[in-house]
């Protein structure tokens, strides 16, 4: 009973953490309004559940990371993503998208792994399984909370792919990232926003 009811704890809290001016669910929109969703929808639970993983164990000690230090390394990311966008070659067809599929979900994986490390949603997550001891519950709950925000964040993506030209989709992605990451460097130059 002890398990479930921290599951619904770190689920909760996480989630709300998580919903709360967080930037990550604009990166999803725009990977998923570029990148075919079930590559992204992978690459999201593969990357939230790194991340929930490193949150687990690394306990309070995440919270203690320099902000400066995961600012600019969630700017460096955003901006790769951005550049990874823009250069990639344009192209609707079935064979381009199996070609390229090892790069979208790349990107993807990339993205939503590396950006936003020391979040509160994270920090949440760090804090709830330093202080009932259940890394399991804690894991299982915070990764159904990123994936709940972020399958959130993929169906509003998806419907934008259905009316915005590929072309549009490009351009609003690579602005949309580059935007995010300079965010993040205001973050690391002047402190949070």
């Amino acid at each position: 009973m002890r398990f479930a009811a921290v599951l619904l704890a770190a689920y909760s809290t996480v989630l709300v953490a998580e919903l709360v001016g967080d930037k990550l669910l604009y990166t999803t929109v725009s990977l998923a309004a570029r990148f075919r969703a079930a590559l992204v929808l992978a690459a999201m639970a593969l990357a939230f559940s790194g991340k929930m993983g490193v949150a687990v164990m690394a306990g309070s000690a995440l919270a203690k990371i320099p902000p400066l230090w995961t600012a600019l390394l969630s700017a460096t990311v955003f901006f790769a993503t951005a550049a990874v966008i823009w250069f990639r070659r344009g192209g609707g067809s079935e064979r381009e998208a199996a070609r390229t599929w090892p790069q979208a979900a790349a990107v993807s994986f990339g993205t939503l792994f590396l950006t936003e490390w020391g979040d509160p949603g994270q920090i949440a997550a760090a804090a709830i399984a330093a202080q009932t001891h259940l890394p399991l519950a804690v894991w299982v709950g915070g990764v159904l909370a990123l994936m709940t925000k972020g399958t959130a964040a993929m169906l509003v993506g998806t419907k934008v792919r259905t009316w915005v030209p590929e072309r549009a989709l490009r351009m609003i992605a690579v602005a949309t990232c580059s935007l995010m990451g300079a965010i993040a460097l205001g973050e690391a130059i002047l402190g949070p926003l």
